[in-house]
């Protein structure tokens, strides 16, 4: 018998086989070594701020809970019961990810619209159904609502942390001559990743609202158009369309991209790159008919609630129903200073007898305190803003641009700027012109990001005690 020749290795006794899920942790290990190194940092990076972040958002709420309780406002905004009533333990585990707008997004995923029901539901109507339809079909398979509504929520932010990842190497280590100077691109994507898990407002990434899964779309269609993948690209802008009213807002650097570049999958056709050009360096080809598909998603949900027995313009109606009403973004910058100085006013003032800002309702120095935060987010934009228009390719600045313009278009009249903190934690943009700009400046780092934490932390514990953030 000839010794050279290998014998296969005799399978394990059945009693010293290695149980299933030791086995899939095996594989998904090999299938991690085998990862190229821009791939395997990514997947490093990404995993050590979600796991970090989402640990100090949830320990944030449930810390604030065990030493102050739930907060006088604990039934103020949960009628249908379906964030609370799980048990001591599950109403404590349930604080830090379902509040507010939670309810809403669970009432959609376990009853639907209902346009018969006319005003009594006119409010659901601007909630768009791609994540609630998400959060039901995971409930399907035998999971409650709110732990569905998590698993989607920290699922897809995964993949976005991965993504903005990807994109900001890819887009840094094209510039690093003029956009780094004394920092690598993964130092900065690294940053970015980080920038972004531990935003102020990034609790919300986890939370059962709608958040992480656009931010999952917006990057993903940024990534195929840079790529040349059109059909993907055109897929997740409509998706992201059916997620969220901004997602049609994508379209715009789709195009900016497929016409102006810069592009991986071919070369231009005409011309050297430059900034600001009328003429586009890439002729249209039939490619270019994907991204037909990106309004196709709203498009779905407005035939749906036409077809269902209500109006195909209700997701449109229904901001009014939420005291919003339809302007200039200028002029919603105007509504937003005014409401800060007369918050600043009332702060400084000492006293409730005299209100000078009496649009809302409540307490005048809370409505202060809402109406200062905002217009504090607003004011940190405009550098970020800038800065991801010299740092960046046009269409990330243009996409920021439409991004913030929308908001700013539809103010809340007794909170002009409501929600519009939440609304920037999306855009991702931010977050890699941040992360670019600590890794030209390493002193700074810690600091910044360790305060982005704190107040993470603080908004956090506000959320999970009723309080109102965003």
């Amino acid at each position: 018998m000839n010794s050279d020749i290998a014998t296969p290795a005799a399978a394990p006794p059945a009693g010293l086989a290695r149980p299933a899920p030791a086995r899939r942790l095996a594989r998904l290990h090999a299938a991690l070594r085998s990862l190229d190194p821009a791939r395997k940092t990514a997947v490093r990076d990404s995993w050590r701020a979600l796991w970090s972040s989402r640990l100090l958002a949830c320990g944030a709420g449930l810390g604030t809970i065990a030493l102050f309780g739930y907060g006088p406002l604990r039934k103020a905004f949960n009628p249908p019961g379906v964030t609370g009533g799980f048990g001591w333990l599950g109403n404590l585990l349930a604080a830090p990810v379902a509040r507010w707008d939670s309810d809403w997004y669970l009432v959609i995923a376990r009853s639907g619209y209902q346009p018969g029901l006319g005003a009594a539901s006119a409010r659901r109507d601007a909630f768009f159904p791609l994540y609630p339809l998400g959060v039901r079909a995971i409930s399907w398979l035998g999971t409650p609502p709110v732990l569905a509504g998590v698993l989607l929520s920290v699922g897809a932010l995964a993949l976005a942390l991965y993504g903005i990842h990807r994109l900001a190497t890819l887009e840094l280590a094209r510039g690093a001559g003029r956009s780094l100077k004394r920092a690598s691109s993964e130092d900065a994507a690294r940053l970015a990743v980080s920038a972004m898990a531990f935003a102020p407002m990034a609790f919300f990434l986890s939370a059962v609202y709608s958040e992480s899964l656009y931010l999952a779309f917006s990057v993903g269609v940024f990534w195929s158009a840079r790529r040349g993948r059109w059909g993907l690209a055109g897929v997740l802008c409509a998706l992201a369309g059916a997620t969220r009213s901004t997602g049609l807002a994508l379209i715009a650097p789709a195009l900016i991209i497929y016409l102006y570049g810069p592009r991986e999958d071919r070369r231009p056709d005409r011309g050297e790159e430059r900034r600001w050009r009328v003429v586009p360096r890439y002729r249209a080809r039939r490619e270019l008919l994907w991204l037909g598909l990106a309004p196709a998603g709203a498009l779905a949900f407005a035939l749906y609630m036409g077809l269902a027995g209500g109006s195909a313009l209700a997701p449109l109606h229904a901001e009014q129903a939420w005291d919003r009403h339809l302007t200039a973004p200028l002029a919603g910058v105007w509504d937003g200073l005014r409401a800060a100085f007369d918050g600043a006013r009332q702060l400084l003032s000492f006293q409730h007898r005299h209100v000078y800002f009496a649009a809302a309702e409540g307490s005048p120095s809370v409505n202060a305190g809402h109406n200062l935060l905002d217009f504090a987010f607003l004011a940190a934009a405009v550098p970020a803003t800038v800065g991801v228009l010299r740092r960046l390719p046009l269409a990330y600045g243009v996409y920021v641009l439409a991004a913030v313009a929308l908001p700013l278009s539809e103010p809340v009249k007794s909170e002009p700027l409501m929600s519009l903190p939440r609304y920037l934690v999306v855009l991702f943009p931010f977050g890699i012109w941040l992360g670019a700009w600590l890794a030209e400046r390493p002193r700074l780092q810690r600091p910044v990001l360790a305060g982005s934490a704190l107040a993470m932390a603080v908004f956090a514990a506000q959320f999970a005690t009723w309080h109102w953030v965003a």
